[in-house]
Parts: structure tokens; sequence; C-alpha cells
């Protein structure tokens, strides 16, 4: 019954709706009309071949998109995408953040880390029965998200017995459909571009979110594998991957109403949220959490301007929360302006009426509308706590010795009874961890870090205290919080590599008989995180059984309303498509859809962010106006995308790479939850733009000729 739902919403004419959607591959025939009219020149079938040209030259990162752009492996993607690799590379003494890197040859291109990862796509196969057959009514929310959780687990297992494959299963519309995604895992991934951060991150966190915009926020990395043309770990030994397929640099210029698509792996959106989980976002996380990570960004600043290898090894923690807090205050105003609270409460209760008017009909998906709305109550009761007490438990090392001390307890276990994350398959990723977090851990920073959450600890009330944690403080002010952090971070041994190395290979009697004070802390504070994970596990076991049952009526009404039905961004592979235009922001004012090598220089202040290089300056000051005229620095479109769409390629109509996706508008940040689509853009650095760079001010003439560029 879901499925033939799921595909009476894909067959919905869908023109009406046609810039707005993150459409799975399986839609794309029911599209392909629309497809058409915005401009596609390609047959919408060859989009269809996953494998095939250009999708087969699409890969996921893990939190970003890529794309192959030679048959030698070199992979274009975001500059803020590769910042973690160029950090982790990046010393006070040579900093290449500020400094940018180019490998001149094969040898001198950098590892991107031990977890750095390409993945590229090789098959989709829907697992739905499967899923479904694991659970049954008379289960309870944590017995259905174990049974959910065996399945998921077995069926992975069973799609990596071939070795070099990584297997993720995607649920779609809260648990209506489940899809089995089989890539192969790329595990030595290089370095070989990144212009400086006066290019990469040119107008920087001011900028953020803005237009116009003038950032060249792309970068290269290679993929290598061993000589056997499978994936391997990183040795000097491999060799570039060999891809299927890769992209080829648009020869026709990208001019205004121009066809533009997006492939990529979207990270989420909430378009079907409740409202009740709407207003908690609204009301809570945005502005509260929003003003926990400015504080954050404050102390690690100061810290940093003191100790620049602080702002070194920070720099990417420092850069995320930069991004997220802008984005929710971006969210905030979003709502205000379009009246996003009375937009979902609207929805939500024309959706409700329209139930109770079915009779028994609807009663399912009511009772299923209630239950949902008590969960999000159960999740609001202790958001606080299960904050503040997530953030100490998850902060730098403390993380990490926990995580390996989990890892003690879970190989005790058959490898198919370990929790997901912490199974063989899991192990390399666990190792890299232990061993890359030299480079991003300072213990005087990580106490400070530790000494602004207990601070918020200690606020809270009895009940939703940690014995463990007040325990360790031995009291309940500033003083407590200071002495405990001084004789845990003064005594631990376990700060540098080899030790945590060693722990990684440690059994659990190990750990529990350990004097270290953080070690013991990290097994004192194990059973209030199982509790604390057992309990969203059993609302998330609940959410599955009734969520799908509510979207299920949710899909229903919109189809009578003649609106398009589409799944909400999970980090699966999505299309979305428009064409290139600008917007009117407000009344009197509108942005035009490119800007100018002319708008960059006019930013220019010589002082950081808009520190443009000379070398580029002086590279536009002896252009004519028609050379300057023929390179565009950035470009809007109607897209819909969101985070993980950064670094997808942009295509043409003919499949041809003209840029890469790297923001949205700051208008447009709302559409996570109520789609704006007269504000709704993309920003995307041109191609064109990108290899002047390569060509004339930073330059890297090996990679444009490997690139087909000269």
């Amino acid at each position: 019954m879901r499925v033939a739902i799921l595909a009476a919403a894909m067959a919905l004419s869908l023109s009406a709706q046609a810039r707005e959607g993150m459409w799975v591959p399986q839609q794309l025939p029911e599209i392909a009309g629309p497809l058409k009219e915005a401009g596609l020149v390609l047959p919408p079938e060859q989009l269809a071949n996953l494998t095939g040209d250009p999708m087969g030259a699409v890969v996921a990162l893990g939190g970003c998109t890529a794309s192959f752009v030679s048959p030698e492996g070199l992979v274009a993607t975001n500059h803020h995408c590769a910042y973690g690799a160029i950090q982790l590379n990046s010393t006070p003494e040579k900093n290449l953040m500020r400094d940018g890197f180019v490998a001149a040859t094969r040898e001198q291109e950098l590892s991107a880390g031990p977890n750095a990862r390409v993945y590229v796509m090789d098959q989709i196969t829907d697992v739905t029965d499967k899923m479904l057959a694991a659970t049954s009514p008379e289960q309870d929310g944590l017995a259905r998200q174990k049974a959910l959780e065996d399945t998921q687990k077995a069926l992975i297992a069973g799609c990596e017995t071939e070795p070099g494959y990584r297997c993720t299963l995607y649920s779609f519309f809260g648990g209506q459909t489940y899809r089995l995604f089989r890539q192969i895992e790329i595990k030595d991934v290089r370095l070989v571009y990144a212009p400086p951060n006066a290019i990469g991150a040119y107008g920087g966190d001011i900028d953020n979110w803005m237009w116009p915009r003038h950032t060249g926020d792309f970068t290269f990395y290679r993929a290598y594998v061993g000589k056997d043309g499978k994936p391997a770990a990183f040795s000097p030994d491999n060799v570039p991957f060999q891809p299927r397929q890769h992209l080829k640099l648009a020869t026709d210029a990208l001019g205004e109403g121009d066809f533009v698509m997006v492939a990529g792996y979207p990270g989420t959106t909430n378009r079907y949220a409740l409202f009740d989980e709407f207003q908690a976002v609204a009301s809570w996380q945005y502005p509260v959490v929003g003003q926990h990570l400015k504080n954050l960004i404050n102390l690690v600043d100061a810290a940093g301007k003191a100790n620049p290898d602080i702002e070194v090894k920070y720099a990417t923690s420092v850069r995320g929360w930069n991004n997220a807090s802008k984005n929710w205050d971006g969210q905030l105003e979003g709502f205000a302006r379009i009246d996003a609270a009375g937009t979902k409460r609207a929805e939500e209760q024309a959706v409700l009426a329209w139930l109770r008017g079915r009779g028994d009909a609807g009663k399912p998906a009511l009772v299923a509308h209630e239950r949902l709305v008590a969960l999000a109550a159960e999740t609001r009761a202790t958001r606080e706590r299960d904050l503040i007490v997530g953030q100490i438990a998850g902060t730098g090392l403390l993380a990490n010795i926990r995580g390996l001390y989990r890892l003690s307890t879970e190989l005790e276990k058959p490898n198919a009874e370990r929790a997901p994350g912490y199974q063989d398959r899991d192990l390399p990723g666990i190792e890299g961890n232990a061993r890359q977090l030299e480079r991003r851990f300072d213990a005087g920073m990580e106490k400070q870090l530790m000494a602004y959450w207990l601070g918020e600890y200690i606020k809270l009330p009895a009940d939703q205290r940690v014995a463990a944690i007040d325990a360790w403080l031995g009291g309940n002010d500033a003083a407590a919080i200071t002495r405990a952090l001084d004789e845990t971070y003064g005594k631990t041994t376990v700060g540098n590599t080899d030790a945590r190395l060693a722990l990684f290979k440690a059994e659990r009697a190990a750990f529990e008989s350990s004097t270290d004070p953080l070690v013991k802390l990290a097994v004192a504070l194990q059973p209030a995180m199982f509790e604390q994970e057992n309990k969203a596990k059993a609302r998330g076991g609940e959410s599955s059984r009734h969520r799908p049952v509510y979207l299920a009526a949710v899909q229903e009404y919109k189809r009578g309303q003649g609106q398009g039905v589409y799944p909400d961004a999970n980090l699966s592979l999505r299309i979305t498509y428009g064409n290139v235009q600008g917007y009117a922001p407000k009344d009197g004012v509108f942005y035009t859809p490119f800007t100018t090598l002319d708008g960059l220089v006019a930013k220019a202040t010589g002082v950081e962010p808009f520190d443009a290089p000379q070398a580029q300056l002086d590279a536009i000051a002896g252009m004519s106006a028609e050379q300057k005229a023929a390179i565009p620095v950035n470009f809007l479109s109607d897209l819909d995308i969101t985070g993980g769409n950064s670094g997808s390629p942009v295509l043409n109509g003919k499949g041809e790479l003209v840029g890469l996706a790297f923001d949205g508008n700051w208008e447009s940040v709302s559409s996570n939850w109520v789609f704006d689509p007269a504000m709704t853009r993309m920003i995307a650095v041109d191609h064109r733009y990108m290899v002047w760079v390569m060509d004339k001010v930073f330059p890297a003439h090996h990679l444009l000729k490997e690139m087909g560029a000269r």
C-alpha cells in the first residue's frame, strides 16, 4: 500500500512545481516533461543512468558533493568542503589555508586525511519490503528501532560482501520507503589544488549567504586506488582512479535564463515536519543554541589571537559554527518575513480538517499525528539537558576516549550484533579519528570549551543532572569546574596520538581499571549516555511507526491540491533543476544573476576577508572591459538546494560543467522548512572564473590541461 501511494505521488504532473523539489532518481521519468520545458538538451532518460554520462561523474564526499573532471581521478569540489583537509595539512609556519596549495607533480599531492573519502555511485536497490517485514505492531519503540537496526545491518553486510564498496540505507517519507545505496569507497584522497583563503573564502563570514558574491569556492582532490584498480588505504604505490565518467567543461557561455541542473547529496530539509517540531526549532534551537555557537566562536577567536596554533587547529570548527549560526539567523529572519509559523500551522490544520472529514478513513492518520505531537513534547522536555550533556561528552579528547571505550565494549560482541558505527567496517574511521585529533586538539582550549558547557550544566534543575558529572565536579560552582578540569587535563596521559592508538586496541578491562582521570570520566559517563541514546532510539522507533501513516495522508492531500510530492533531503542522491536568474529581495531592488571581476575589485580593502591577492588585482587591472565581461565570478539560479549540495557540479542542458554550487542566498535559507519560490536562489562559482584563477592568478596550468581547458 505504501509503495502504491508513493508511486502515485511520483506520477503526478509536476510542471507547476518545477523549481521546487529535490527529486530522487526514481522520479526522473515523471519529471521528464518539465525538464525539457526548462531547457534540458540531453534525453531525460540519460539522467536515469546513474553510472552513465553525466551522472556517473557525480560523487559524494560524506557531507559534501563533488565530481570527476578528468580521466585521471581529478575531483572538483568547494574550497569549504576541502577546508578540513587544508587545515589538517597546515601549521602556523606553513599555513595552506592562508597561502593556498598547488601540487606541481603527483608526488607532491597531500593526503586529505585518514578519513577522507570519495564515494562513487554503483547501484540503488529498493529494500522496503525487507525493512518493514522486520517490524510488528506489538513492538514498543525501542524494540522496533532495534529490529529496524538489525535488518539494516544485515542488508548492509550483504551489500558489502565484495571488498571496496560502502553501502548506506536511506529512509524516505519517515519510513514509507527504504533504499540501499552501494558506492565504491575510495580511501586514498589527496589534496591537489586549493586557492588561498583570499580567493577561496573571499568575503568570509560577512559575505556568507549574501549576494552579490565574489567567492572562488573551489578546490581539487585526486582519488587514488591500488595498482589493481581497487580501493586501498593511502600508499605511495597507489595510482590515480580512472572513473567511468568525467565531466567536460562547457564551451558555450552561460547566460541569463539558461537551463542549469545540479546532481548532489543534499543534507536535511524539514518541509514535512509538524508545526510543533517547527516551533521547537524556531523558538529554541535557532535562537538559543545559535547563541551558544556564537559564544564558542568568541572563546576560540580570543584564544587564537594569543596562540596561532589554536587558530589553525580550530579553524574548521569555527568555520562550521559560523556557518550554522549565521544560517540560523537567516532562517529566523526568513520565518518572520514569510510568516512561516502561520503557513505551517495553516497547512497542518488543513490536512487535519480534511482527515476529520473522511470519517473512519481518516482516523489512523489522526492518531498518528497525535502520537507524533506527543513525541515532540517528550523531546522538548529534556532538550537543554540533552544538548549540554551531549556537548560535554562530545568535546574533542573526551569524545575520542569515550568512542574508544565504547568500541572496546562493542568488540566483545559478534560483529553483526554491534551497534552501528562500531562494526568492522567502521574501524578504519575510528582509528583515523584517533590519529587526526592531534591536529584539532589543544588541551588549554578544550578546557575553556568544557568550562563553558559545565557552566551551563550547573544551571540545570536537580532532576536533570547526571550523577557521574556531579561526582566528577564535586561541587556546584565555577571553582569546582576549574578544579575538576585542572585535575583531569593536568594529569591525563591520553592527549598524545600513540596513547590513543594503544587504547584503540585495548580491551574493556583496560579502560575500567585505568587510573587516568580522563579515561575514568569517559567510563563513568557511559551509562548516562547509553540511557540518553536508548530514549532517543525509542522515540525514533515510535516515529517510524506513526510518521509514514501521517505523511501518506499529507501526500494524498497535496496531490488533491495539485501539488508535487518529493521526499525531504536526507543525504541521498537528488537532482534539482531550473534556470539562471536574479531576484528582487525587497521593493525597488533587483539583483542581477552574475557578479563581475570589477565587483570583486570594488570590495577589496586589503584587510581580511576582503584581502584579494595583489596578483589578482593586477591581473584584473590589465584586462580590457571585454575581457572582464567574459569572466563572471559567481551566478544565481532558481535551483532548490541545501547543505550537502556544496561542491555539486552545476551542469548546462548538455550535461557540461558550468560551475560548482556553494551557497544559497540569505532570503532562501528558511526554505529548508517552508519553500519560498520568489526568493530561493542557489549561488555557484562560475567555471570560467575557476579557469581564469588557475591560469592567471594562482597558476595550475597542468591541471587546466588535464581538464581539457588548455
